[in-house]
């Protein structure tokens, strides 16, 4: 989808990227009801191992001395039912759920990686939670909107995967080093649906020091770009530490063809879920909580890779990463926009802080290009402009973690 259509888009729909977890600040809310949750270097210990059903809180604290996430699984331990990511040591944030009945698992994972510690059953009880109230439809409606949007971003990026894999199987690199990071941004607005899915984001958009810790095998967009954009013999690896070339040589050609096709019956499970029923109860069962906390999760992800410039290593084409990232989560945001605002002053006030700070977080992106025109190379930003990127994130990540909160109210 070209920007143009993106606008549109928002316009008609005030489309949006939705996931099935998400995260707010420390609030009021949090504070009254919540459950509380400490995690430490080999714990994760939750106050209660039961909630009804509705609106759940966690308030998460971080004992440890590692940078912690908080997770609530479904049943089978894989879907991501709810998240909180990048708790600083001795900081506090807060996790909203809608959650339904049944049984889940809480977890947290101290270091960000690895399988995580503290695994624990957590059960909801009652009865389901219904969608009722005089904006029962209107939410509805945000609802599928938001599905029709992903369906519609994964409707392209799969024909875009296949053309751009066939250019990198044939050792066309001109063009597969051209069309990679447009097609990233198809699925860098909805990344966080592929999370959700437990191994299938792992598989498509891992980086290779994230594979290695967690022992997996090394597939997926990141995969191809090292052999597009081959590193320097004495380049090291995004950790800083690994040299690049450590247990890795250029792929052949069968072996690019492997690699290709890997990404392509990936993209396809991808497109098989969300055009499939298990995705629609999915957002049905979330509503839009869901939505607004997929606003939170995609500047999640700008935060934790795209401003560091890790995660498009080699290629450097990290500020489209970014800013399809921005574009999902205000995506997100626009879906529920209405219901924050209609909650009276409180929430009026809320909506045009995040309105301006998607604006100076776009305007500043303007500086440096766009997605049809070309953004520069990571390598080109000054620390000054990282430090920009960071204060305009920070700026806008503390009102829209109030978002869920509020449209909850």
């Amino acid at each position: 989808m070209t920007p143009t259509r993106l606008l549109a888009a928002a316009a008609v729909a005030g489309a949006a990227a939705l996931v099935l977890s998400g995260c707010v600040a420390k609030t009021d809310a949090a504070a009254s009801g919540a459950l509380t949750v400490t995690s430490t270097d080999d714990g994760c210990a939750v106050s209660s191992a039961s909630a009804p059903s509705g609106t759940v809180a966690f308030d998460v604290s971080n004992k440890s001395d590692q940078v912690t996430e908080f997770y609530l699984l479904a049943s089978d331990g894989l879907r991501i039912v709810g998240e909180v990511e990048n708790i600083a040591p001795g900081a506090s944030r807060n996790l909203t759920v809608v959650a339904q009945p049944g049984d889940y698992y809480t977890l947290c994972k101290p270091g960000m990686v690895g399988d995580g510690v503290g695994k624990a059953s957590f059960s909801v009880t009652g009865d389901a939670v219904a969608v009722e109230g005089p904006d029962a439809e209107q939410k509805q409606q945000a609802v599928d909107l938001y599905a029709a949007f992903v369906k519609d971003q994964v409707g392209q990026l799969l024909p875009a995967v296949k053309t751009f894999t066939a250019a990198y199987e044939s050792g066309d690199d001109a063009a597969a080093k051209e069309q990679f990071p447009r097609v990233r941004a198809y699925y860098e607005r909805i990344e966080p649906i592929a999370e959700a899915l437990g191994d299938l984001d792992p598989r498509i958009d891992y980086r290779e020091v994230d594979a290695v810790a967690e022992g997996l095998d090394w597939t997926g967009f990141h995969r191809i770009e090292k052999d597009l954009w081959v590193p320097a013999q004495d380049a090291l690896n995004a950790d800083g530490e690994t040299p690049a070339w450590k247990d890795w040589t250029p792929s052949t050609p069968d072996e690019r063809k492997t690699h290709g096709d890997k990404l392509v019956s990936d993209v396809q499970e991808l497109y098989d879920y969300v055009h499939g029923d298990e995705f629609t109860q999915a957002l049905d069962a979330q509503g839009v909580a869901g939505i607004s906390n997929g606003a939170i999760a995609l500047l999640d992800e700008v935060a934790s890779g795209k401003i560091s410039g890790e995660e498009d290593w080699w290629s450097g084409t990290d500020l489209y990463d970014f800013a399809a990232n921005v574009e999902g989560s205000k995506m997100a945001f626009s879906l529920v926009r209405d219901f924050a605002e209609s909650k009276g002053d409180k929430g009026a006030e809320l909506v045009t802080r995040i309105d301006k700070g998607y604006a100076d977080l776009e305007a500043a992106l303007a500086a440096h290009g766009s997605a049809d025109a070309g953004f520069v190379p990571y390598s080109q930003l000054t620390e000054a402009d990282k430090r920009q990127f960071t204060d305009l994130i920070n700026a806008l990540a503390e009102p829209l973690s109030q978002l869920t909160v509020t449209v909850l109210e």
